[in-house]
């Protein structure tokens, strides 16, 4: 017999022009043609919700909020133990955390090794509910491990396609959960533009980065976590590494639920996006106060997963950092490798490049005085820095 999540999700709404859309069906973005932006998944916080003295009783893992996640029926989902991650204090580079309280959440601790995985387990838990079995996807790497093991556990087929530079350890991985993969001559643009068009041929669901609604569900558990770990006192400040932007969206979006719930207040972080010199299309867009980011893509990074010139949801991350009064910085690849040793030596800490760039960032703006004596400040470190030994040969 089915038993139900008592999820209290409601329906599906378009970020930008407000169109509802059916959550029983597949959904990718807005139906309108004048429109075509990100769908929001929503949630009746009147309804029977739980109380947050029943989460401790919950296993440790993303599903513990599953009332406020999309999947109905508790067999449809698929889960590798996903979420609640640790918050680590840092404590050795004392000259740069000295009268500041610095955290690092540690998503390597996910299964394949990153944050991704909350965001597809999510979509495929929800895709197997409503009957779709084959996926499609251009990655960077982790994305691509993540929807391959994930499809492996739920017994459906991957279809991954990721640029010839990224670092062998991504493909291996997708490969042996049995995925098919594509390696490309181009960056992840040039991979979503073939995924898509493969896709549609061959009856494949899309799962893009923000082109359909439920990774954007799994990535917003963060929020949930942080906000649970630290005894619901929200931190003063987060810093993201900003490629196509699902994290800092959906953290925002659970920040959003919670105060709805009335299990924190209305104080809320600045939220800072990190990105990669040879791709900050919304570290220029910020400063610029554009509304949206324009392409930009100079190359390769050591940090593969914000290689992203141009996410989709681009006005959604710039009204984050907006609304939040927070910043955006690009960083060198020379300081993310500078970063990543540093980490690596006085923590104890092998984290992903793109989570490496946040400790530059945070000792950026420790010295400029943007982040002030007194505050907390979290980073969040979305994978493992094992992942990227072909681009780490140097160190």
């Amino acid at each position: 017999m089915s038993k139900t999540t008592n999820s209290l999700f409601t329906h599906l709404q378009c970020v930008e022009c407000g169109k509802i859309h059916d959550p029983h069906l597949a959904q990718t973005v807005c139906t309108e043609s004048s429109c075509l932006s990100i769908l929001s998944a929503q949630y009746n916080f009147k309804g029977d919700t739980p109380t947050k003295e029943e989460l401790k009783n919950r296993p440790a893992s993303l599903w513990r909020y599953k009332e406020f996640l999309p999947v109905y029926d508790e067999q449809n989902i698929i889960s590798l133990g996903e979420g609640f991650t640790p918050i680590l204090p840092l404590l050795n580079p004392d000259q740069y955390t000295e009268r500041k309280r610095v955290l690092l959440k540690d998503e390597s601790n996910n299964p394949t090794g990153s944050f991704k995985a909350r965001g597809l387990s999510v979509a495929i838990s929800k895709a197997k509910e409503l009957g779709i079995t084959s996926f499609s996807i251009p990655t960077a790497g982790n994305a691509g491990g993540a929807l391959a093991a994930y499809a492996a556990r739920a017994g459906l087929k991957a279809h991954i396609f990721m640029p010839k530079l990224t670092p062998s350890a991504f493909k291996t991985e997708a490969r042996l959960f049995g995925a098919e993969v594509t390696e490309i001559d181009g960056n992840i643009s040039d991979c979503g533009k073939i995924a898509h068009a493969v896709a549609e041929k061959n009856g494949y669901f899309d799962v893009s980065t923000l082109k359909e609604p439920y990774r954007l569900e799994g990535k917003k558990t963060m929020g949930y976590e942080i906000a649970e770990q630290l005894e619901w006192l929200l931190p003063d400040v987060i810093l993201y590494p900003t490629g196509g932007g699902t994290g800092i969206i959906g953290i925002w979006k659970a920040f959003e639920e919670l105060e709805q719930l009335g299990w924190i207040d209305g104080k809320r972080p600045r939220m800072v996006a990190v990105q990669s010199d040879s791709c900050n299309g919304i570290y220029t867009a910020f400063h610029r106060n554009a509304p949206r980011s324009e392409y930009k893509d100079s190359g390769f990074t050591v940090a593969n997963g914000l290689r992203v010139p141009k996410p989709y949801a681009d006005r959604s991350i710039l009204k984050v950092l907006r609304e939040s009064a927070g910043y955006a910085v690009s960083i060198s690849d020379a300081d993310i490798l500078a970063a990543l040793k540093e980490l690596a030596a006085h923590e104890g800490l092998f984290i992903a490049p793109e989570g490496a760039a946040l400790w530059h960032a945070f000792k950026t703006l420790s010295r400029s005085g943007w982040i002030k004596n007194g505050e907390t400040t979290l980073l969040l470190n979305t994978g493992s820095g094992y992942k990227y030994l072909d681009n780490l040969t140097d160190v």
